[in-house]
């Protein structure tokens, strides 16, 4: 994060106010303080999954949208766009940005609740919890969890897994993964206990030799929907069991006889005397090559089979499912995973006895379309792609896990896919024979992985490295950029520096599949080419291109810390420092670089041909930022597990900033305050008052 001339500041930071502080200030005790900043979302729209789509049945225009790894948010009908509810997750719970899944009360609106956990591996160090709100994710409560919750893990688009009794919205259920059963709430979701009575906890695992723990959990329960005064619906990751039932508002349960078996029910609703399940044999969301959709008459225990496609042409399984609350018997279904040529929807008006397609084939490779696909808004979801039939570039999907008609309006479906959330609204027109409109409806979900940001003091305020979708240049952090890095697309970019005093001069890394790992620009990160890269090198690591852009510095995965002194056209192992270090550029000496690695700091002052380690010690362990300061050479910040640190020397020797601060998180610099001359410092940390 680096602030323009312009006075703009860019961050991605987790913020607990009772135990991180983002502070920013100038350094200069005699300078004039500013006012607040006000802080809002720089604009991508969407650019990841969202698997979970979710109606308020008893408030029109009341929408929740959950994703798996960017909070959740609430529609905002006026300005047709949503609104972030779970911005105040800080470092400390940083995993409840993951939400499993979302629940809003269809009797008293105000109230949602949202289960939260990011990972129930090792990956994430906290159990889950339950959020509740009674002002419609304006403020939340919290109940922790004795187990963890996996709103990232595989699995994460089944549901919805927490769901309130309509006759009783006292009464909440959650259907926990990891073999943790189901559990229920009498008090508003309060206090929470498992219901020891419902008799299976799921057995369908991924991988159980994963070694990480990512694919090996056990799936659990999938889903709760209820029927008529008393009856409640449980899915369960059990190909052989997996839709269970009370008819008696949970007092006992049953296994439904007769119902079908050999898949996972991803997705269960009901509508009237039926209930209808989508099921796949994978728990998703990237996987599932078969599946069956049925429905189930409650009132004669009577199970049909009402798949859109025949067997022998089915390759994939299927999830998102929704019926119209308007028109009885008019429902849809989504292919779980359906990657060539495209995703397909599906939509009856008769029970499911016949079905139409979002299209068909006419003549291979060419096809009819009932939709026309308007990404204008957010025109980088073409990908940078020139698809050939039968593909096309927009997708109409992938991972269609949330697919949901408006219980208030049958023309108003909206659906989520793994880059964005689309939209129409004369979705009807689909019966008369008529082309429907989709466009993306994302404007204020912003859920990337951001792994670096770049603020140069001309050209675009923002440049970035992203998870996924690569990064953007966002002349205007207003506006949707129209395309992400490409030309080289190098996956998940994961570092990105430019030249300090030419700052035209951009470097940025990534963990492509394959080289390349590294894209060179000369126009402040607008277009890039591909530079070259040294034998063994497997993912992007860290970059830092020196002040006057004649040195570059790379540290990739899979091999050691190298230099070029071409642009990176040709590089030189560097000695002196281990593979895998951390590297940064000084800002005003073109020939000096910093690296950590292991608890120690080393200085290059040849462009990075050698490294010397310094004698001090730094956290041997654990997160660490280090940042050099604009305009003021040999200056060098550490953000770390020990505090925020501070080197004037070349970090030859360090001093704390601050005897408050007990853990660094992040350190940037921006521009000046008015009547100083050292730029102010934008950092956050954990500190004590």
């Amino acid at each position: 994060m680096r602030r323009s001339p312009g006075g703009v500041i860019v961050a991605a930071l987790a913020v607990a106010a009772a135990a991180v502080a983002v502070v920013t200030q100038p350094m200069s005790a005699s300078a004039a303080t500013s006012g607040p900043y006000a802080w809002k979302n720089v604009r991508i729209d969407g650019g990841g999954f969202i698997p979970g789509v979710v109606f308020n049945p008893g408030e029109k225009n009341l929408i929740y949208a959950r994703t798996d790894i960017g909070g959740a948010y609430r529609w905002n009908q006026a300005g047709q766009s949503w609104s972030p509810l779970l911005d105040w997750v800080g470092q400390d719970d940083w995993g409840h940005n993951g939400v499993l899944s979302i629940a809003p009360d269809p009797v008293d609106t105000n109230r949602v609740y949202a289960a939260v956990g990011m990972y129930t591996n090792s990956w994430d160090p906290n159990n889950g919890a339950i959020l509740r709100s009674s002002d419609k994710g304006g403020t939340w409560q919290q109940t922790n969890l004795p187990f963890k919750v996996g709103g990232n893990m595989p699995g994460r688009g089944m549901g919805e897994r927490l769901a309130v009794d309509p006759d009783h919205n006292r009464n909440v259920y959650f259907a926990a993964e990891g073999g943790n059963g189901l559990w229920r709430s009498t008090d508003y979701g309060v206090t929470w206990a498992r219901v020891a009575n419902f008799p299976n906890a799921g057995n369908y695992v991924q991988d159980p030799a994963d070694a990480n723990g990512y694919l090996a959990q056990n799936q659990g329960l999938t889903w709760v929907t209820f029927g008529a005064a008393g009856r409640i619906f449980v899915g369960v990751a059990d190909q052989d069991n997996p839709v269970y039932t009370s008819a008696d508002s949970g007092a006992t349960w049953s296994r439904i006889a007769g119902q079908p078996t050999g898949y996972l029910a991803h997705k269960g609703v009901v509508q009237g005397d039926y209930l209808f399940i989508a099921t796949s044999d994978t728990g998703g969301p990237y996987d599932g090559t078969a599946g069956e959709v049925w429905k189930y008459r409650i009132s004669t225990g009577t199970w049909t089979d009402i798949s859109p496609t025949p067997v022998a042409d089915r390759y994939y399984g299927y999830s998102g499912l929704t019926v119209d609350e308007q028109h009885p018997g008019t429902l849809m279904v989504a292919t779980q995973i359906s990657w060539w040529p495209d995703a397909i929807f599906f939509r009856s008006t008769d029970y499911g006895a016949t079905w139409t397609r979002a299209w068909d084939w006419s003549s291979y490779p060419s096809r009819t379309k009932r939709y026309t696909l308007d990404i204008s808004a957010n025109p980088w979801l073409d990908f940078n792609s020139t698809a050939q039939a039968p593909e096309e570039s927009p997708k109409l999907g992938w991972m269609n896990e949330s697919l949901a008609i408006d219980p208030f309006d049958s023309n108003r479906l909206l659906y989520g896919t793994g880059a964005t959330l689309y939209g129409t609204t004369d979705l009807t027109r689909w019966d008369s024979g008529g082309t429907i409109t989709i466009k993306p409806v994302a404007k204020g979900i912003e859920e990337t992985a951001v792994l670096d940001l770049a603020s140069p003091p001309s050209g675009a305020p923002l440049v970035s490295a992203l998870g996924d979708i690569g990064g953007f240049y966002h002349a205007d952090l207003d506006t949707v950029p129209a395309q992400f890095h490409d030309t080289p697309s190098l996956g998940s970019n994961t570092s990105l520096d430019f030249a300090e005093l030419s700052p035209g001069f951009f470097v940025r890394v990534g963990n492509a599949d394959a080289a390349p790992h590294i894209g060179i620009s000369n126009d402040g990160g607008k277009s890039w080419y591909q530079g070259q890269q040294p034998s063994g090198v497997t993912g992007g690591g860290t970059v830092a291109v020196g002040a006057d852009a004649n040195a570059v510095v790379w540290s990739p995965a899979g091999t050691g810390v190298h230099y070029s002194t071409t642009r990176g056209s040709s590089w030189t192992a560097s000695s002196g420092v281990p593979a895998g270090a951390t590297v940064e550029s000084d800002r005003v000496n073109p020939r000096t670089f910093y690296a950590y690695a292991a608890g120690r700091f080393y200085t290059s002052t040849d462009g990075g041909a050698t490294f010397t380690a310094q004698s001090v010690t730094l956290p041997a362990t654990g997160r660490l930022h280090l940042k050099a300061v604009p305009g003021i050479a040999g200056e060098v910040w550490v953000a770390g597990g020990t505090g925020l640190l501070r080197s004037t020397d070349s970090g030859k020797t360090f001093a704390s900033v601050s005897a408050k601060v007990t853990e660094g998180i992040t350190v940037a610099f921006g521009k000046a305050a008015p009547g100083a001359t050292h730029p102010a410092s934008s950092w956050s940390a954990r500190w004590t008052a």
